[in-house]
């Protein structure tokens, strides 16, 4: 395997090159002039420095930004004992910029700044971006995002005036019970690791910040800690040679920049019992630099630590670490104490003027390399924004979904299929947060959370579901957190599996697993590695098949799962979910949207508003707004539903009349007589289904039908038609303890039959197409459209939120109202429909009538985009959607499809002039909108109820913010 990559050879390897005998080992990239500029600012600044500052350039210091006391001692450091560095830890990134620049100030040779940002400054800082650990890491295929997290890491580094950050960690992590490394290495296998470490390498020199690999010779087989005791590494030279120094000797002919030695026992190559690696000549010198060749810069690990200063007076440990043949001290414990030692060994001929120049120059020369010979202090303004991105969320985005890992799929239980099928349950365990999980999930189908205090209990109420999804979440704070089972849950764990079809996702470390007794009765093992928000949607979209599982087990889990494990799965057209910067789009330009939805609802355009964009099946955009009612008392939620009004022609009828056109049932060419045999021989029996679906068969806009069932003279509800209470006569519910008649139905047909048509032949957009595609579509499959939607497209595709007559299935509060109705029906009308056409049908129109929320309308939507299909079901042909979404009229002026809304041709519409002529919709009366733009790939779902508590509102109708929004999208796309 060829690991190295020629253009980078030396790049950052040559800063720390001293000229004469060293340069001559490598080629010097550099131009001649650059090089000779360095090489003079080097000599210059070491020339006039005299022993106190040159031994002062060997130590970097520790500082916690938070801590004011600390502050004051790096004053002193600087002012009396001339320190070359620091290493900042805990704090806060403004008080660090600002402490950065007062030291640097302070310092008569420009400070070379580090930290530990394994995967971001929130290591150590509070504000700041955290990437995934690089357990996470080391299960993704792709190097480049690897590469991409060392180059983000390193550009809020350099923002922030850091020029050293400690990684990669370059351990292999061949021991489970590592109490220190395990999340922090890429795994186990020394390939993987040094992939990634030549990767995450490359990615910070990019953005030109200095590497530091760690902990040499390799700290990732051990179980102890060196922060508190001296850990052992009993294996042979050969052994170590092979495994922990393998990626050393591969990063080091890439450039690697530094290289950080830990305090370690390693009795194959430190003869002296008990003298840490860091204090080994033998390490440190003839291994690393004599026989690796390493000539860049070396660090020790902090000197604080137990594993080296437990033995050691202050000051000791440092003069033997320099002995040893290191170049930067670490966190000395009592610089003023060390700085003496190593001044008294070199007046006494101890240390030599020749190898201090060289761990001095070694210094300088990194401090030339990244600027600062000519320093410039950190900008203040903007430095959160600039330190908190939406490029890095994209980044954290695509590398927790790379990185979810399937591990076991026993029949394919991954994703779930056949959703109208499936009843699923999701049971937690673990003592963290498993939220974001169960609501991502929630987003593909119903998902039910079961929980019970005895397992007996658990067990019986899972007794009838067909697919039990079990989270167990761990605490994502920190790298070193619990992450193992408890007994008792491994015994329900067990329990369950061999009860129901299980699928266990873990969102800890994968050691986890290792306590599991059996894997047999699992069908499923889904890791995310971290208990992460982001982690866990990924997690369930990968389940749902939103997304494809890529991932690689880093370690491995007994012989069951060997590193390397994982299963390969496509997406199945389902919607996934991310960010703007994942398809194209820019989250800076769409939050605007943001402004025009307060701005609508502060002007009482309508009291709370759902607004959902999706690009390339990818949702991106998804944020509620406002309230249900101006009360504020019920806030808009992912899950509040609305009445979406005339969308229901789109998302219920029209798609089973497409359906039996694509049977063969019925054309364009079908006449409403042969629909509906009781229009034989009258006005309307040979007006054709496509004239009808485009607005063009001469029909009347709209018939009050409800008019007529009011008494003349008082306009109350009259007793021949309504009722306070249901009875066999009465049994179709039009709001609140109000019936209606059952054969209203038949009314309202010999209304439409009887009704004049217009007297000239143009677009008239018309409700009453729909009503008769009602009545004959119920009569085709004898069944209620409500039936027959809920089979045919919404349970198929998960869209468990959508259907007629809501108050069926959900609470009354979590529907939005919308009107205060006070001419027919006397109350607010919440969960029954708004259009009192519908209404009076019961609730079921083929023009109105159907509720939902902007997730499930998206679904739909983008069904029609995806050319029929849906997860693993395909309701339609292309053909026929293309079939109804084309103007056959357009030379009349005439802009509709076959059911569809399409964009004007020409003056006003619905939509902004900025969608293609491709694109289709529907708006609805309540204040809703979907739209579709197959050019774009873009689905845009507004959902509000603008009429609440007064239809009579066209606020938000005048202001045109529907479309206003529209042109946000279109205005976002970058690509």
């Amino acid at each position: 395997m060829k690991l190295r990559s020629p253009w980078i050879t030396g790049f950052f390897f040559i800063l720390f090159l001293i000229p004469n005998a060293l340069t001559a080992q490598i080629t010097n990239p550099l131009r001649a002039e650059d090089h000779v500029a360095q090489k003079q600012w080097v000599d210059s600044i070491y020339n006039a420095m005299n022993l106190e500052e040159k031994v002062g350039q060997l130590f970097m210091a520790s500082i916690w930004s938070r801590n004011d006391n600390e502050a004051d001692t790096i004053r002193k450091l600087i002012k009396e004992h001339h320190i070359g560095g620091l290493i900042f830890s805990k704090g806060g990134p403004i008080k660090q910029a600002k402490l950065t620049n007062e030291f640097q100030e302070m310092s008569k040779i420009p400070l070379l700044v580090g930290m530990d940002a394994e995967w971001g400054l929130a290591m150590r800082l509070d504000s700041t971006y955290a990437l995934p650990w690089n357990m996470t890491l080391g299960a993704i295929q792709d190097s480049r995002l690897i590469e991409n997290a060392g180059a983000a890491i390193s550009r809020h580094a350099r923002r922030l005036g850091v020029h050293f950050n400690f990684a990669p960690v370059v351990d292999i992590n061949t021991n489970p019970l590592n109490p220190i490394i395990g999340n922090r290495s890429f795994g186990e296998d020394k390939l993987n690791v040094t992939l990634k470490s030549l990767a995450f390498m490359r990615g910070m020199h990019r953005e030109g910040v200095l590497s530091s690999a760690k902990h040499f010779p390799g700290h990732g087989d051990t179980d102890t800690d060196s922060h508190k005791a001296l850990p052992i590494i009993q294996f042979s030279a050969n052994r170590i040679d092979e495994i922990e120094l393998y990626p050393y000797k591969e990063l080091i002919p890439e450039g690697l920049s530094s290289i950080m030695v830990a305090h370690l026992d390693v009795p194959q190559l430190e003869p002296a019992e008990g003298l840490p690696a860091s204090l080994s000549e033998n390490i440190v010198t003839n291994i690393l630099k004599k026989n690796m060749g390493f000539n860049g810069l070396i660090f020790t690990d902090a000197l604080g630590m137990k594993g080296v200063s437990r033995n050691k007076k202050p000051g000791e440990v440092d003069l033997d670490a320099f002995l040893a043949g290191n170049d930067v001290l670490l966190m000395s414990e009592n610089v003023g104490k060390a700085s003496n030692s190593i001044i008294e060994a070199y007046n006494s001929g101890i240390i030599s003027e020749e190898r201090l120049e060289l761990s001095v120059k070694k210094i300088l020369y990194a401090k030339y390399k990244v600027g600062l010979n000519n320093f410039k202090p950190i900008e203040p303004d903007y430095l959160f924004d600039e330190l908190n991105t939406s490029r890095d969320q994209a980044l954290l985005e695509d590398l927790f979904e790379n990185a979810v890992t399937l591990l076991k799929n026993n029949k394919a239980a991954v994703p779930v299929k056949k959703l109208d099928k499936q009843k699923i349950a999701y049971v937690n365990f673990g003592d963290a947060d498993g939220s974001p999980f169960l609501e991502q999930m929630r987003k593909y189908s119903r998902i039910d959370w079961v929980k019970a205090e005895r397992l007996p209990d658990l067990l019986s109420k899972l007794e009838d579901y067909t697919y039990v999804v079990i989270g167990f979440h761990k605490s994502d704070k920190s790298p070193w957190a619990s992450y193992k089972f408890s007994q008792k849950e491994l015994v329900w764990l067990h329990e369950i599996a061999r009860q129901n079809k299980t699928v266990l996702s873990l969102f800890a470390r994968p050691y986890a697993l290792m306590d599991v007794k059996s894997f047999a009765n699992l069908e499923g093992i889904v890791v995310g590695y971290q208990n992460h928000p982001v982690a866990q949607r990924k997690v369930a979209q990968v389940l749902f098949g939103g997304l494809p599982a890529k991932g690689r087990l880093p370690v491995s889990i007994y012989h069951e799962f060997p590193e390397g494990t994982g299963f390969n799965t496509k997406a199945v057209d389902r919607l996934s979910y991310g960010i703007p910067e994942q398809v194209g789009m820019n989250s800076a330009r769409l939050n605007k949207i943001d402004s025009i939805v307060n701005y609508a609802i502060q002007e009482k355009m309508a009291p709370g508003a759902q607004v959902l964009i999706a690009r390339k099946n990818k949702v991106i955009y998804q944020k509620n707004f406002g309230y249900q009612t101006y009360d504020k008392k019920l806030p808009v939620t992912d899950t509040t539903i609305y009445d979406l009004a005339s969308l229901t022609k789109i998302l219920a009828t029209l798609p089973i009349v497409m359906k039996l056109d694509q049977e063969g049932v019925i054309d364009f060419e079908t006449r409403l007589e042969e629909l509906l045999p009781v229009f034989a021989n009258s006005n309307k029996g040979k007006i054709k289904l496509q004239d009808m679906l485009m607005h063009y068969a001469r029909l009347q806009a709209w018939i009050p039908f409800y008019i007529s069932t009011l008494e003349p003279k008082t306009r109350k509800l009259s007793p021949d038609y309504y009722s306070e209470i249901p009875s066999d006569i009465y049994n179709l519910q039009v709001a609140k303890n109000m019936y209606i008649r059952k054969d209203i139905g038949d009314t309202i047909v010999d209304v439409i039959k009887k009704s004049e048509l217009e007297r000239r032949l143009q677009y008239k957009y018309s409700d009453l197409p729909y009503y008769l595609l009602k009545y004959y579509l119920e009569g085709h499959y004898e069944s209620s459209l409500q039936d027959i939607t809920q089979e045919e497209l919404y349970k198929p595709i998960g869209a468990s939120y959508t259907g007629f007559v809501p108050l069926t299935r959900f609470d009354s509060l979590q529907i939005a109202p919308t009107e205060d109705d006070r001419l027919w029906r006397r109350q607010v009308i919440r969960g029954y429909v708004h259009d009192q056409g519908a209404a009076m049908q019961g609730g079921i129109g083929g023009h109105a009538g159907l509720f939902s929320n902007a997730n499930d309308v998206a679904k739909i939507m983008q069904t029609f985009l995806n050319g029929g299909s849906y997860g693993d079901e395909r309701l339609f042909d292309k053909e026929i959607i293309d079939k109804y979404n084309t103007c056959y009229y357009c030379e009349d002026n005439v802009r509709r499809g076959v059911g569809f809304d399409k964009p004007q041709l020409s003056g006003g519409g619905p939509t902004c002039a900025c969608v293609s002529m491709m694109s289709f919709g529907h708006s609805g009366f309540t204040g809703t909108f979907a739209w579709a733009d197959p050019e774009e790939e873009i689905v845009y779902v507004f959902l509000s109820n603008r009429t609440y508590p007064d239809s009579n509102n066209r606020k938000l109708i005048r202001a045109d913010i529907r479309s206003e929004i529209q042109q946000i999208i279109y205005e976002s796309i970058d690509y």
